[in-house]
């Protein structure tokens, strides 16, 4: 089991459980680090599986599956909850980058744990904008891309 935590947007744990590009390479950091993450994440992450069950993507059984999977996961992920000081720095960043609101709150949330433990945290995303925009705040980023 995995002993480090790194924290994952939800552009990378959706990767673990509906086959998408570099789905293999976002499992293989799932394995290797504890998974740390938003409150948003699961809602983020039924909502993608969601869509995608919507448009044709998955069949029931698969749906059914993911979600059962996706509850047994979330016992075993460590969740931050939105306090006014990610609010405050989200809203910081989203004035100084052209990120979504989401990945604001994603990369905040991610900053104060890094800084509430003293620790150089792995950002792990799927995402190109918000990986710049972690690099730029002094994330260490974890690419998968």
């Amino acid at each position: 089991m995995a002993e480090e935590s790194a924290y994952f947007d939800t552009s990378v744990v959706v990767k673990r459980y509906v086959e998408e590009a570099r789905s293999p390479q976002a499992r293989g950091f799932m394995r290797r680090y504890r998974l740390l993450s938003s409150v948003l994440a699961p809602v983020e992450t039924v909502s993608a599986v969601c869509r995608r069950h919507r448009a044709g993507e998955l069949s029931l059984t698969d749906f059914d599956a993911i979600l059962a999977r996706l509850r047994t996961d979330r016992a075993h992920w460590e969740l931050v909850e939105l306090s006014p000081l990610i609010r405050r720095r989200a809203e910081k960043l989203l004035q100084q980058t052209a990120l979504r609101a989401l990945d604001a709150l994603h990369i905040a949330s991610a900053l104060i744990v890094q800084e509430d433990s003293g620790t150089a945290l792995p950002f792990v995303t799927a995402d190109e904008r918000q990986r710049t925009a972690a690099v730029g705040a002094g994330l260490r980023v974890l690419w998968v891309g």
